[in-house]
């Protein structure tokens, strides 16, 4: 349920603006597939230049900065040309309506992008390129081991990522004495059922590390940031072996779209 217990997660608005540099100066030097080149030759592109000069994408990007456009006008300005009848700004609309959005995007694998209508190769690798952008700056910092010391900062480690997984995973994030994180350990794909997880698996990294602290961190990809009876049930379990480990859990954080959930600050965890 998305009420008001719901924490907003700190994700960049979209990975693509991240690659816009790259997109716009390089354009003229990306390869091209066969099947890009017939379908130039046949027919006409509608190109963003052929819009009026002051609803251009690029020309609004450098006036007003890229935050003032839409999503559709920054997807626009990687796909660059549109096809006949549909200008790169109507494409890019349509892409995110057929995909499901910017999440959409993120989860598509480079064939199904690839095999969208008006796209080939070449536009499908810009968009994967910027995306991967995206989550790369999402995770980047300063420090190598990024301070971790509320559930906003625990999620900016890795919601960007969770938010595009399509199967339910579980993630251990191993904190040190200081509580900067050392390791994330991927430790489960396809269920976070508490009757298929081993609770000590759950400690081995942060044993192998002589870590302190952990963070479990798992994702609802339904979006509903409602904790299950058993995300609850592996939650207590999850505190009691850290009792007898001496290895503190911090916090379980669900994860859904842009949102995402701490069972320590909603008081599951006390």
């Amino acid at each position: 349920m998305e009420s008001g217990f719901l924490e907003e997660g700190h994700l960049p608005e979209l990975a693509l603006l991240f690659f816009l540099r790259y997109s716009i100066s390089n354009q003229n030097h990306l390869c091209c597939t066969r099947e890009d080149q017939v379908m130039r030759e046949d027919r006409p592109a509608y190109r963003i230049t052929d819009l009026d000069i002051g609803e251009r994408p690029r020309e609004r990007l450098e006036r007003l900065g890229a935050n003032a456009l839409s999503t559709a006008e920054l997807l626009a300005i990687l796909l660059r040309t549109g096809l006949e009848g549909e200008n790169a700004v109507q494409m890019a609309s349509r892409l995110l309506n057929d995909m499901g959005g910017l999440n959409g995007l993120q989860r598509a694998s480079f064939e199904d992008l690839r095999q969208q209508h008006g796209l080939g190769t070449a536009k499908a690798a810009q968009i994967k390129a910027a995306i991967e952008l995206g989550r790369r700056l999402a995770v980047s910092t300063n420090d190598e081991r990024p301070l971790i010391q509320s559930p906003e900062a625990a999620a900016d480690q890795v919601s960007y990522e969770m938010s595009g997984l399509a199967e339910e995973q579980l993630w251990v994030l191993v904190l040190d004495n200081k509580n900067r994180l050392i390791h994330v350990d991927r430790r489960y794909k396809g269920t976070a059922n508490s009757s298929q997880v081993r609770v000590g698996e759950l400690f081995e990294e942060a044993i192998r590390r002589k870590a302190l602290s952990i963070i479990l961190v798992h994702n609802h990809p339904s979006g509903d940031l409602t904790p299950s009876q058993e995300d609850l049930t592996l939650t207590r379990a999850v505190l009691e072996a850290g009792k007898l480990l001496d290895i503190s859990l911090l916090d379980h954080l669900i994860v859904g779209g842009m949102r995402f959930l701490s069972l320590k600050k909603e008081k599951y965890m006390s």
